[in-house]
């Protein structure tokens, strides 16, 4: 009985849930489709934002205020190459999202969450260049839905934002963007009060332009760190079982 205990633990591993990954994993898998928006105003000043890739053929998102009254502008990989001139291919009307166009393809790209799923204190990680620091990783939660009076949903988030880090990647615990920071409460007394659009908002952008977001693959199997896990805790269960030193 033991025996065909311990067999139904080893051969139980048929859950094909995915795995939580880590900080480290999530930047390391990501880092590379992260950039720094560079951007000359019409006034002359210069402003630096953030932005990832969503599409293989040099499509960028990144926040519509970053893109706001640019002459010109150009994109940095993490890698220190720079593109040529980014156009401004479409923007939102309705939340700080716009999609910004390069010539350029096979670039790594991010794959998009379904931010309905995003709950209150979900673990975040958050990849962006704040004061230019280009690839910067910081963590937190998502700390509310929060729903405006004309419907828009926004996400709470503790992770902390800084100038440049507007168009910043917020990703879930499975490596996937489930929003987009921009903005922050500023003032003596606030920490932490930090805003992010949710990623459907910019799956509707793409799509109105003509573009199919990358969704996340369905897990049929069992990741092999997980299913080593479970083959060594059900090793430790049939060796109590059976007396094994």
């Amino acid at each position: 009985m033991k025996i065909l205990l311990a067999a139904l633990l080893l051969l139980g591993y048929v859950t094909p849930l995915a795995e939580a990954k880590t900080h480290v994993e999530i930047a390391d898998e990501n880092a590379k489709s992260v950039v720094a928006v560079n951007v000359i105003k019409k006034d002359g000043s210069t402003f630096t934002g953030t932005g990832f890739v969503v599409h293989p053929d040099g499509l960028i998102a990144t926040t519509r205020h970053v893109a706001e009254n640019a002459l010109y502008m150009n994109i940095t990989f993490n890698t220190g190459a720079v593109s040529d001139e980014a156009k401004l291919l479409s923007q939102s009307q309705e939340v700080d999202l716009a999609l910004l166009k390069i010539q350029a393809a096979n670039l790594p790209v991010i794959t998009l969450a379904d931010s309905d799923t995003a709950l209150p204190g979900q673990i975040i990680t958050v990849i962006g260049n704040p004061r230019r620091l280009q690839n910067t990783v910081s963590s937190g939660l998502i700390s509310q839905v929060r729903q405006k009076a004309n419907g828009v949903l926004w996400h709470q988030i503790s992770a902390p934002i800084s100038p440049s880090s507007s168009g910043s990647p917020v990703f879930n615990e499975n490596g996937e963007v489930i929003s987009v920071a921009f903005g922050s409460y500023k003032g003596e007394g606030n920490q932490n009060l930090n805003f992010a659009v949710p990623s459907n908002y910019l799956t509707q952008l793409m799509e109105t332009a003509g573009y199919s977001p990358i969704i996340p693959m369905q897990q049929t199997q069992p990741t092999s760190n997980a299913f080593v896990r479970h083959i060594q805790k059900s090793w430790q269960i049939l060796k109590r079982l059976l007396k094994i030193n």
